[in-house]
């Protein structure tokens, strides 16, 4: 059980999806009320890069289980499926890293109340119930909606919350456009998994709309957060939203680029760089509300 393997499991290219929309929600809180909480940020951001990590290693451990990870499998390795470790150890690690975000959410529910609770047990069970229960959520082709609701909408939503007690329409925006994003790294990894997945009974967003539909809905993806900039700005008192605009052509690019690549393993490089646009996106708008 080398840690090698478990960071392979963890998938750590990914985890800025977890960290960025915290950022966010926190400096939309600064540029709204010039407060933020800062124990509560760090929190956050624990809790959210563990719900990720739980999801990881929980989708490891179950797909090897469903033989969704066989010798077709495109995608970066598993760790389960090739022997490295365990599937009850791995499953173990999910539960302890769910774990860990209950334990971060007993101080944000003590911050930031009920809606916080409700959002952070709806998390978790996400995060299970993404590959796990009767009625995975990743064999389904609602698994981006769910990304956008929680790698966007949540933790931006209940990050302004907890710093400002409040919600308005430029969080709301703002967790919208990052969820996007993050919706758009799953559909990259379900477009390259398409084959395998259809395979084990999958009927993945991209399995649905098949590869033209999916290149359209991947430029929306892609593109929208920058039309809601504008929305943004007007709900809020100060800041500047163009910098983030300087992520559009990294947008473009991959576009073109998904639309030209032979389904394969081109698409791995194609994942890194969404999760890399999304990571340019947040630190930009950030620094722009920041100013």
């Amino acid at each position: 059980m080398s840690l090698s393997s478990w960071i392979m499991a963890a998938r750590p290219r990914t985890l800025a999806l977890s960290v960025t929309p915290v950022i966010v929600g926190a400096t939309l809180a600064w540029a709204s009320t010039r407060a933020v909480d800062v124990a509560a940020v760090v929190a956050a951001l624990l809790g959210s890069t563990a719900i990720q990590l739980g999801t990881n290693l929980h989708n490891d451990a179950i797909d090897s289980e469903r033989g969704g990870d066989g010798p077709d499998r495109v995608g970066p390795p598993r760790v389960t499926a090739m022997g490295l470790l365990s599937g009850e150890n791995v499953k173990r690690g999910a539960f302890a890293c769910f774990a860990f975000a209950g334990l971060m959410g007993l101080y944000l529910v003590y911050v930031g109340g009920w809606p916080i609770l409700l959002l952070g047990v709806l998390s978790i069970i996400s995060g299970w119930s993404y590959t796990g229960g009767p009625f995975p959520i990743a064999y389904t082709p609602l698994g981006e909606a769910f990304v956008v609701a929680f790698f966007g909408l949540g933790a931006v939503c209940g990050t302004y919350w907890l710093c400002t007690g409040s919600l308005d329409a430029a969080a709301i925006e703002a967790g919208l456009a990052l969820g996007l994003f993050s919706g758009a790294v799953l559909l990259v990894n379900n477009y390259r998994d398409a084959e395998a997945d259809a395979r084990v009974g999958r009927r993945t967003l991209a399995i649905v709309a098949g590869p033209q539909g999916s290149v359209w809905i991947y430029a929306g993806l892609m593109l929208i957060p920058f039309s809601l900039l504008l929305l943004i700005g007007q709900g809020l008192p100060r800041g500047h939203l163009w910098p983030a605009l300087a992520a559009m052509p990294l947008a473009a690019a991959l576009i073109y680029r998904f639309a030209r690549e032979p389904r394969g393993r081109g698409f791995n490089r194609i994942l890194v760089q969404t999760v890399q646009t999304q990571i340019v996106f947040a630190l930009l708008l950030s620094l722009g509300l920041l100013l």
